[in-house]
């Protein structure tokens, strides 16, 4: 029986020019990939086409290698902070336009309207015992001293209520979490 024997093909060699042509890149382009010579003929160069595969396989290998391995903590990751800048920006500006729209405002706005209805209501709390003693004249004094307890104690709540709306707006903060 004959034997078959396996020809050794030899590998295509392309010089640089006719190599950066079909790849269509240029020559300092190439040169700077670094990719090793297989042969010489004369002074020109000769590439193998399977040199410049693994040569650019092994470029991107490492690529993907640096980019997973190289996490310093010391250096910030830059695009990170871009993307935090930017939606500290939007989250911003949304909250700048709903203020715009009047649908929040900020939490001293609200002890100051707090205070004013406080000052508006205390006179007209302060003076239900004096009307209903005109309107109904045979109201016992002592209904009326307990009505006057009664609306003393409103008074101090709605007084109190500008004072406790930071420990108000934290207990609604806890709740929501």
């Amino acid at each position: 029986m004959a034997q078959i024997k396996a020809r050794k093909i030899e590998p295509l060699l392309l010089n640089k020019t006719d190599l950066c042509r079909s790849l269509g890149i240029s020559t300092t382009a190439f040169d700077k990939w670094a990719v090793p010579v297989h042969s010489k003929k004369g002074r020109e160069c000769l590439f193998a086409m399977s040199d410049v595969v693994a040569n650019r396989v092994g470029n991107e290998r490492s690529k993907q290698q640096v980019g997973g391995e190289s996490v310093d903590p010391e250096k910030p990751n830059l695009d990170y902070e871009r993307y935090r800048l930017t939606k500290a920006q939007a989250d911003s500006q949304e909250l700048k336009n709903e203020k715009d729209r009047k649908e929040v405002v900020d939490v001293g706005f609200s002890i100051f309207v707090l205070n004013r209805i406080a000052a508006q209501v205390a006179p007209v709390l302060d003076q239900i015992h004096i009307r209903m003693k005109r309107k109904f004249p045979d109201i016992s004094d002592k209904l009326i001293e307990a009505m006057k307890a009664e609306v003393i104690k409103s008074q101090n709540t709605v007084s109190e209520l500008a004072e406790t709306i930071g420990d108000l707006l934290d207990e609604y903060i806890g709740s929501a979490d």
